[in-house]
Order: C-alpha cells, then structure tokens, then sequence
C-alpha cells in the first residue's frame, strides 16, 4: 500500500486517479490468496547466470581500497594548530583531582636544594686581614 501511494504522488498530474474499489477488479477474500499464489512473471533484468556485462574488478585496486591508511600527518597537524596551554595551576589541580587519595597515589614531595653559600669576603680581604693579624708583609 505504501508502494502504491508512492506511485500514486509520482504520476503524472494529468492522468485522473482511480477510486480504490476499481483498481484492480479484484474482490473477494480468495482474491488475495490467488495473487500470492501466482507465479511472478521473470523479470527482463540481467540474468545472473551469464558473464555478460560484469565488470572485472582489479585485485590491486580491492587491496588499495583496503590498505589502511596513515593519517599521522593530518592528526600531528591537528594537533600542532590549537596551542593553547592551561595555565600551570589549572594543570596541577586537574592532575590532583584525578589521583587516588592512597599515599602510594602521591607523587614525592619535591625538596628544595639549598644553595651553598659562597663568602661575603673576596681574596682580597683574606690577603689584607694576614698581613694585619699575622704581621705578614
């Protein structure tokens, strides 16, 4: 019945349409059986038996067509396009949120080296406080 009412928008506006009682002079209940019944008529379509008019496909081109493909160039350029870096906090509350709350989950605690303290004093303080404490020309 779809089929039908698609047809039926399709064809040509000039052509009158036909009241459904009279479509097909069928009536009756056996009038249904005795459609689905009946052999259908083949169609004039291609036979499928015979070579004729079959395209050859090329074996190579299948593979190519298969072959998969690399796309590290276009995904690095993807990539390389938005640099937006989040801000060094924003990065590190993320990475906190998503740690486990064990102490094993707990990154080591980064101790700051102390710096030795080089001498307020150069050489030559030390040469001038011999020669004034030792008496050292």
């Amino acid at each position: 019945s779809l089929l039908r009412r698609g047809l039926e928008l399709l064809e040509p506006p000039g052509r009158a349409k036909v009241p459904p009682g009279l479509q097909r002079g069928r009536t009756g209940p056996r009038a249904a059986g005795a459609a689905r019944r009946r052999k259908r008529a083949p169609e004039p379509g291609r036979n499928k038996a015979t070579v004729k008019g079959r395209v050859v496909k090329s074996a190579i081109e299948e593979y190519h067509k298969k072959k998969p493909v690399n796309h590290l160039r276009e995904n690095l350029q993807y990539m390389l396009k938005g640099r937006l870096v989040a801000d060094k906090a924003v990065t590190e509350q993320v990475l906190a949120q998503n740690r486990g709350r064990k102490s094993k989950d707990q990154p080591p605690e980064k101790t700051e080296k102390k710096k030795p303290k080089g001498t307020v004093f150069t050489e030559e303080d030390f040469r001038k406080f011999e020669r004034e404490y030792f008496g050292v020309p």
